[in-house]
């Protein structure tokens, strides 16, 4: 909870006359943030009506790595915005300057004998590793490669083709395991339960295959193989895959020869994994927009459903799903409209069956996968105060009924007993003007997010409340006064 937000619980236990008059003098130099009007639309927030936990939505992939030899003066963000995981692919590779988690990069001569500690190059990864674990982020470790873009510009592939030996390759990725959670080769025990097998390997279908240059029968194999393996050397961690390149064919109108092929990969790993008894304790995927499927609330539940029914019809019933990928608005990183769809898909993937999510991504460069970062101040843009505003209910816990929201207003609340928060975004196309109610509880703060502020504290009157479109908003509630 942000400092300011703090003072205003506190104020809000004081008697209703001394927090009004102190509303009445900090409204004075801000701002007004509702219409004069009576708003027409209540929006009720019924705090005794629990419907379940805060899930870890607010994750990032590819962590703000400044520089190739251990410049982490940027992850101090992760930890201030109260980010669970941080995935770990696309920071190896050119990326990575070829030093950091993919397997080659861990384990550069593969004819080398995989039990010797010598042959394992695992420095650099360590200073990653320790870096996220002291800023409280827990690694999602990606065992594979990163992205090779520039096979479609016709330079040669280095490392997305298949493995020469797919047991040593899942033997290699013990030792990294154990490295990291037992402590082998002076390794450490940190607390790394998710563990991916490759990323994409749908590509096939792709210009060039930037992620995998063998079939999709070939990466099951692979699958496969390592899944067994690991899972029989790991019980308790969390062995999955295979972040699949999307099903995009779910919502579009007319889908591409490739999101037809990336779907019937889904389908066919589905029955892979059953037919071969693989253990499948996640399935990841990736949204993005998409000619024609804009990525959008309705589409992302959509992509949850899907995988829920069919993994649950297969009796993987317990397999967790995680969007490990995903981002909107990619043509305009740092807007108020790609930071408002971001809100409002974090609320839509806590009202899903996603069990955890990691927006692509963290890294502060140019280009058009820097949602959160500004490379030319390095400072955050409006989308990293969406993932702070998420953690804000995230830390609350128990997840509460929200009703009445306006057309193009998303929302979700969360409270721990004591203090009650309502986070909403507006990806509509008109003002949202709307009166809030809780029983039993009062507003005492609310922050706005939009062309024109970045979290800024607005007055709040008569409990009403104002979204512009383009925007997100976070208001703070606290029990009224027991006589």
């Amino acid at each position: 909870m942000c400092k300011a937000v703090e003072e205003l619980v506190e104020r809000g236990k004081v008697e209703g006359k001394r927090a009004t008059m102190f509303a009445t003098i900090f409204a004075a130099g801000l701002s007004l943030a509702v219409n004069a009007a009576q708003p027409a639309a209540v929006v009720t927030v019924d705090m005794d009506k629990s419907i379940g936990s805060m899930k870890p939505m607010h994750g990032v992939g590819q962590p703000p790595m400044m520089g190739a030899l251990g410049d982490w003066s940027m992850m101090h963000y992760l930890k201030e915005a109260g980010v669970p995981y941080a995935r770990l692919h696309d920071v190896g590779g050119w990326m990575g300057h070829g030093l950091y988690v993919d397997i080659p990069n861990l384990f550069p001569d593969f004819d080398a004998d995989e039990n010797d500690p010598k042959n394992y190059r695992f420095a650099y990864t360590d200073s990653l590793m320790k870096v996220l674990v002291a800023n409280g982020v827990e690694p999602y470790f990606r065992l594979g490669v990163t992205i090779e873009n520039f096979a479609s510009w016709g330079f040669p592939r280095l490392r997305t083709v298949p493995p020469k030996d797919y047991a040593k390759w899942a033997r290699i990725c013990e030792h990294v395991v154990r490295h990291y959670t037992e402590g082998w080769a002076d390794g450490f025990r940190m607390k790394v339960d998710h563990w991916e097998i490759w990323n994409e390997p749908d590509s096939e279908n792709m210009n060039d295959a930037p992620m995998w240059s063998g079939t999709f029968e070939d990466f099951c194999r692979l699958y496969e193989v390592s899944s067994k393996h690991l899972k029989k050397c790991f019980p308790n961690l969390k062995i999955g895959g295979y972040g699949s390149s999307g099903l995009f064919k779910l919502v579009q109108a007319k889908p591409r020869p490739h999101d037809d092929y990336t779907k019937q990969c889904v389908d066919d790993f589905f029955r892979f994994v059953k037919e071969r008894g693989c253990p499948l304790d996640f399935f990841s995927i990736h949204a993005y927009d998409m000619p024609g499927a804009p990525l959008v609330p309705k589409a992302m539940k959509a992509y949850a459903k899907y995988c829920r029914d069919e993994l649950d019809k297969l009796g993987y019933a317990n397999t967790e799903l995680s969007m490990n990928e995903w981002l909107p608005r990619r043509s305009k990183p740092g807007s108020a409209r790609q930071a408002a769809l971001c809100a409002s898909l974090l609320i839509a993937l806590q009202d899903s069956a996603f069990d955890d999510a990691m927006i692509y991504d963290a890294k502060c460069g140019p280009g058009l996968y820097s949602p959160l970062f500004d490379p030319s101040t390095l400072k955050p843009r409006r989308a990293y105060w969406a993932i702070c505003n998420f953690n804000e209910l995230y830390r609350l816990g128990a997840q509460v009924k929200v009703s009445g929201m306006p057309d193009g207003v998303h929302a979700i609340a969360a409270t721990d007993g004591r203090v009650a928060k309502l986070y909403m975004a507006n990806i509509g196309g008109s003002m949202a003007s709307f009166g809030v109610s809780a029983r039993g509880w009062r507003v005492i703060s609310f922050q706005r997010t939009d062309e024109d502020h970045v979290n800024t504290v607005l007055p709040v009157l008569s409990s009403a409340i104002a979204l512009p479109p383009d925007s997100f908003g976070l208001v703070t509630f606290v029990k009224e006064r027991q006589e």
